[in-house]
């Protein structure tokens, strides 16, 4: 599969959405992630969130995170719970975050298919974080990330 679309998406795996994030230039996933494509996609990656979690990492940790993702003419708001040794998420967030990170969409992809260093994105300005950093640098031993 080559082309990255939400039909797709839906069909395939982690390992396959990375190596699919990772070949498709970011102007073509700025231009899809700009297009009425994007939510579709966004859930799509939010909603495999908790079946990705690595509650043996996580511990006793309890966390509310909001993910900002800005880009074109949109900006989305998605809150990751983390309590009980289970990880919830929404796309209508109701509590008060202990981290809020804010990125564009296709930061946001490349993170999450394991083609980008978070901290590297951090660090350049590429992703804004504000509340409790040190759970920022430990959210990503948190899931199961595909290595692309």
């Amino acid at each position: 599969m080559t082309e990255f679309n939400t039909e797709s998406l839906s069909s395939i795996g982690p390992k396959e959405f990375a190596q699919l994030v990772k070949s498709t230039p970011d102007a073509k996933l700025a231009e899809t992630l700009a297009s009425d494509a994007r939510g579709k996609i966004l859930d799509e990656v939010f909603n495999r969130m908790p079946s990705l979690f690595r509650a043996e990492k996580a511990g006793d940790a309890q966390a509310v995170i909001h993910w900002i993702i800005t880009g074109s003419d949109a900006s989305n708001t998605y809150e990751t719970v983390i309590e009980n040794g289970a990880c919830t998420v929404t796309n209508e967030p109701a509590r008060e975050p202990k981290l809020a990170m804010t990125m564009d969409a296709v930061t946001f992809l490349k993170v999450v298919a394991g083609d980008g260093n978070p901290m590297m994105l951090f660090m350049t300005g590429k992703i804004k974080a504000k509340g409790d950093l040190a759970l920022a640098a430990s959210i990503a031993k948190l899931f199961d990330l595909p290595k692309a």
